[in-house]
């Protein structure tokens, strides 16, 4: 699976991410971080293998983001919604998809969304996938979870003070 470098925009992020570490060892507030993942499951408990995969990730994304986000007063949350075969039906896009602090992961990432064939469970339905780049994920991996959880949590973060030079990881150059 390949996964794309990180943007220019995506360092200053993470920039930000990196300098709060030192704010938040001052404050003690828990900020939080949603993510919910909704898909079908069928009336025999039964998922796709493109949303059965999507769950592995998922749980490693989580898992990796909790441990990270940590450190910064973020507790990451996680919320597994079933999807029964009705409201699949009406709309097969509902599977697989990931939302983080109410907003689709494909927002935080800049991606789009598409459809392919399933199989399984979903019968002959057209189901989600996200394209980043010129890549198209059927299973949403684990890389891509955990940088649109870093994004959201650049977000989430406050900034109290001005940041002294002392603390800077990435230094910018000036255009002439």
């Amino acid at each position: 699976m390949a996964v794309t470098a990180l943007s220019l925009p995506e360092m200053i992020i993470l920039r930000k991410v990196f300098l709060m570490i030192i704010i938040s060892q001052e404050r003690r507030v828990m900020l939080i971080l949603k993510i919910k993942w909704q898909r079908l499951i069928d009336n025999e408990n039964r998922t796709c293998p493109r949303c059965g995969n999507t769950e592995t990730e998922l749980d490693y994304a989580f898992k990796k983001l909790r441990e990270a986000l940590k450190p910064l007063g973020i507790e990451v949350v996680i919320e597994k919604k079933e999807i029964g075969l009705d409201e699949f039906k009406n709309d097969p896009l509902m599977s697989n998809q990931i939302f983080i602090n109410n907003r689709p992961l494909e927002d935080w990432l800049g991606a789009r969304i598409g459809q392919s064939q399933c199989c399984d469970v979903c019968g002959d339905s057209e189901c989600r996938t996200v394209e980043v780049g010129n890549q198209v994920y059927e299973t949403i991996p684990a890389a891509l979870i955990i940088r649109a959880g870093l994004i959201a949590a650049a977000e989430i973060l406050p900034v109290e003070r001005p940041l002294s030079d002392k603390f800077l990881i990435f230094k910018t150059k000036e255009l002439t």
